[in-house]
């Protein structure tokens, strides 16, 4: 096999685009990670303690902005997509490498692949990232939606006047 045959061979499987997206593929799950960790672990601990101290709307106020950092992690990670494509000169400019990042890593598809040749499978491991990225979030947006209904049921019972041993039956 000749260089020019390697060559070849690389670039019609994409190998590059395969490395670069698996490496920007293991970042942007690791920032995932540990932002869901993080925001996971403080809206249960602020619920906890709300829910104790009997403030449930507190324990809804901490919830929407759990859910707003959720959101927010998601618009960073396109953001952190498009510089990448950018920072490798895939896209001729910043803004239309984030709408491309943010089309692909929701699903969305609305507008065509820039991307050069050689590098068209990348489209394919940004939406991979984001499904599941948004998979990840989903399953923590249940999980958290616990101690926000149990908040929320309290405080209709309270506006419903029922005796507190019915409320406190609750859990």
């Amino acid at each position: 096999m000749t260089i020019a045959n390697n060559h070849t061979f690389t670039s019609e499987l994409d190998l590059p685009a395969y490395l670069f997206g698996i490496t920007m593929l293991l970042i942007v799950m690791l920032v995932h990670g540990l932002a869901l960790l993080q925001i996971a672990k403080r809206y249960e601990v602020k619920s906890f303690l709300y829910l104790a101290e009997k403030k449930y709307s507190s324990v809804a106020f901490v919830f929407y902005i759990s859910i707003l950092c959720l959101f927010l992690i998601h618009i960073f990670e396109i953001i952190l997509w498009g510089i990448s494509l950018k920072v490798f000169n895939l896209l001729p400019t910043l803004g239309e490498s984030i709408l491309f990042s943010g089309s692909t890593y929701t699903a969305m598809g609305f507008m065509d692949d820039p991307l050069p040749g050689g590098w068209k499978m990348l489209a394919i491991i940004i939406a991979f990232s984001g499904m599941f990225a948004f998979a990840w979030t989903a399953s923590v947006m249940i999980s958290m939606t616990k101690n926000f209904r149990q908040a929320y049921t309290h405080l209709h019972m309270q506006k419903l006047k029922l005796p507190n041993e019915v409320i406190e039956r609750f859990k």
